[in-house]
């Protein structure tokens, strides 16, 4: 066997394992990301914590000696040891059943869900789901299901996938700069130790991407952000996502959206300045 032969019976051992990390909902870390997401106020403590925000909160930690290659925790702990190399937010759903207060305790208690092998165009693919759920006052506020990919390396010849083009038709834009900076901070408040966000030499050196990789979380997190600054007053009850492509730093994207006849539903979605599709998502909306 080569060392990126996957023994899917092996990983499926995980499937069922737990973990819970508590913490409190610090009202320091909500400010500093607003200030990321260049929100001219700052919630306060008692505030409900805004959607996808729980992201910066509830942070796994390991020694520096456990830290694999790339930046994240060796694999092996709670997450099984898949032995293809990349590894990227693939995407996730989401129900808000009711606040997470800034200032609260709260619990987030994670479970290997599912465990699969695919055969993609460009290489075997293998799928990690974990559910999660977030608790405060004896009642959870947050339903998770959080979607990894794993993939192997790019082998030389083998052809690019074909982007797929975003819609053209949408009411609401956002330009986005994601420069190192930006990624950065994303990355310190979240403890993202992952060096394609941040290790130039790396991401480009190693695993072959041609620029610092937006992170999946923080796409997600601005394409909700879109939503909040376009309706105020809409509360978000569900939020599916799903990454198609990529995002690099060196050139701005958009982040987009579109409101059903209904006003109940939300499209979103995240293009590069060529119209190519990097992550798509649906709202529901109360």
């Amino acid at each position: 066997m080569s060392q990126h032969d996957i023994d899917l019976t092996l990983l499926r051992q995980w499937v069922g394992k737990t973990e819970s990390h508590s913490d409190t909902i610090n009202p320091g870390f909500a400010a500093a990301l607003a200030a990321t997401l260049d929100h001219p106020q700052t919630p306060a403590a008692g505030d409900a914590l805004p959607p996808l925000w729980h992201w910066i909160y509830f942070w796994t930690t390991c020694r520096q000696s456990e830290v694999g290659d790339d930046g994240h925790p060796r694999r092996g702990g709670f997450l099984p040891p898949v032995p293809l190399p990349r590894r990227m937010w693939a995407g996730g759903r989401l129900r808000f059943a009711a606040p997470l207060l800034i200032g609260a305790t709260a619990t987030k208690t994670s479970r290997i869900a599912s465990v699969d092998v695919k055969k993609g165009k460009t290489g075997e693919l293998a799928f990690v789901t974990v559910a999660h759920e977030i608790a405060h006052n004896g009642k959870v506020a947050v339903h998770e299901e959080h979607d990894i990919v794993y993939r192997g390396m790019p082998q030389p010849g083998t052809a690019a996938v074909a982007p797929k083009q975003a819609p053209v038709e949408a009411d609401w834009r956002r330009r986005i700069k994601p420069d190192p900076v930006l990624l950065f901070r994303y990355s310190a408040l979240t403890f993202n130790g992952h060096r394609i966000h941040y290790d130039r030499s790396y991401v480009t050196g190693v695993e072959g991407y041609p620029g610092l990789i937006v992170h999946g979380p923080l796409i997600a997190t601005l394409l909700v952000d879109l939503l909040g600054r376009s309706l105020p007053l809409a509360r978000l009850v569900e939020f599916n996502f799903r990454a198609v492509g990529s995002l690099f730093d060196i050139e701005t994207f958009e982040v987009c959206g579109k409101l059903s006849a209904d006003g109940k539903r939300a499209e979103l979605w995240a293009q590069n300045l060529r119209g190519e599709l990097a992550m798509q998502a649906e709202a529901v909306l109360a």
